[in-house]
């Protein structure tokens, strides 16, 4: 099949957590295309603790002016699979969340054709991604549950576990 041949359904997000995506707005898919991804992220209500956490640790600017990356973005459910003392803790050391964070993002813009594989973050962590079509898995722990959402500078995999570096 030839990249053009099925463009639409191709560029199209994929996965059972697109259904929490508003159909309208600025949190719609059309609208989080026109932002740059922290802004996007930031208008999608599952996302609302990842934005609290990336405004804790400074990389709203980073984010927004990086070109031509991929981010895995953790929902708020998955954020709630860390013990709450241990991500209040998390949320208020800056270096910690920091290399959290940017251990979520890798460059460049990853279509799912190019997902599988290992690919190094932006915190000089191997992020490892399986599977192929709509199932990825990241991590070894982490479901794609909505792939391929496109903001203005980046390809976002919205996942349902945080990666947490291996200790």
């Amino acid at each position: 099949m030839t990249p053009s041949a099925s463009a639409s359904s191709a560029d199209a997000p994929f996965g059972a957590g697109c259904s929490a995506v508003p159909t309208s707005g600025k949190g719609s898919f059309d609208g989080m295309s026109q932002d740059p991804v922290a802004t996007a992220a930031s208008n999608n209500p599952a996302l609302s603790t990842l934005v609290t956490a990336v405004k804790a640790a400074g990389l709203v600017d980073t984010l927004n002016n990086a070109e031509n990356i991929t981010v895995f973005a953790p929902t708020n459910d998955a954020f709630k699979k860390i013990p709450a003392a241990d991500l209040k803790k998390v949320l208020a050391d800056k270096k910690t969340l920091t290399a959290i964070l940017t251990g979520h993002v890798t460059s460049p813009k990853l279509a799912p054709t190019d997902l599988a594989g290992s690919h190094t973050s932006l915190a000089k962590t191997d992020i490892k991604v399986t599977g192929s079509g709509e199932d990825f898995t990241v991590d070894g722990t982490s479901k794609v549950v909505c792939g391929n959402v496109q903001t203005a500078n980046a390809t976002v995999y919205i996942i349902d576990t945080v990666l947490l570096p291996k200790s």
